[in-house]
């Protein structure tokens, strides 16, 4: 269907994907149409040096429904689908990857999904077609996710996902969080179902996994862990672990101490003298840093409520 306000819409960030871009408006037509709701396909060009975008202008030609967006340099992902989300027009959206790997025929499924009452369902790839690296490395990020995180999810990082579009505007995107939308979105209260998806080989070109790309999402993983867990108690992170620190080293300092006074030297217990002094600071710096976190929290707090206040009195 064409006319009318989209109801569905599909965000695709692209990166380098020219050969692959036609094709997949073509599958996307076809499992869309056959559903009989409104729907548009929002193209995000994320800096393509490879004439994605003009590829997206053809397609344009063929389809209104297809529109594209373009940023000036590579951004990333994160940024790509933040971009995407605030073009999209639709109540729910759909996005996937470029590069033919996510089947456009799963889409009715994770629609059905929301139906039943999810707010957000990510898809969950079995039998996932890639190389054995990189099928270790998924496995290996999805296991720490769900022991961080404690959600019962197997493929966190999956591109094909379905939002409402309340979650695309309430959960932060910057950096590389895209991995984690669904950890985000049930921090925020968000209902996150999870479907068992279909996985093609790459049809073209080369994935753009990388080791220092498994290790940026082990430093977003902190950061996650840190927003969904010690957002409003940050002293349970840092003055937890500052005072178990600052109690080894005290405990350490006491017994050099001992040794002094007992026996008018220390030999060669410098070393544990210095790994105590060193234990004792670090634990003060973290502990005040739990305690400073707590105001700083404290001081949001009492800010909103009186921003909310204010908002009542007019």
């Amino acid at each position: 269907m064409e006319g009318g306000a989209p109801e569905i819409s599909l965000v695709v960030p692209v990166y380098n994907e020219r050969p692959t871009l036609a094709a997949l408006f073509d599958e996307c037509t076809a499992a869309l149409d056959a559903l009989g709701r409104c729907w548009e396909l929002v193209f995000v060009d994320d800096g393509s040096t490879d004439g994605s975008f003009e590829e997206m202008a053809a397609v344009r030609a063929r389809d209104p429904r297809v529109r594209a967006v373009r940023l000036r340099a590579n951004a990333g992902k994160a940024a790509a689908l933040a971009v995407g989300f605030r073009a999209a027009r639709g109540a729910i959206l759909v996005t996937l990857d470029g590069d033919l790997q996510d089947d456009p025929r799963e889409i009715p499924r994770l629609l059905a999904a929301l139906a039943e009452g999810a707010d957000l369902v990510s898809g969950w790839k079995i039998e996932r077609q890639d190389s054995l690296a990189r099928r270790v490395a998924s496995r290996l990020f999805n296991a720490v996710s769900r022991a961080a995180s404690r959600m019962p999810l197997h493929d966190v990082n999956c591109g094909l996902k379905a939002y409402r579009r309340e979650v695309t505007e309430e959960v932060p995107l910057y950096g590389e969080l895209h991995r984690f939308i669904p950890l985000l979105a049930a921090w925020r209260g968000f209902r996150v179902a999870e479907v068992a998806v279909s996985h093609r080989p790459r049809a073209v070109g080369r994935s753009r996994y990388g080791w220092s790309r498994a290790l940026r999402g082990a430093m977003d993983l902190v950061t996650v862990v840190c927003l969904t867990r010690y957002n409003r108690r940050p002293a349970h992170f840092f003055s937890l672990p500052g005072a178990a620190l600052l109690a080894v080293g005290t405990v350490l300092c006491g017994y050099v101490a001992y040794l002094r006074l007992a026996y008018g030297h220390i030999w060669h217990r410098h070393p544990l003298l210095i790994f105590a002094v060193l234990l004792v600071v670090v634990g003060v710096q973290l502990f005040t840093t739990g305690l400073l976190g707590e105001m700083m929290v404290d001081a949001g707090r009492r800010i909103e409520e009186d921003y909310q206040a204010a908002r009542k009195l007019g």
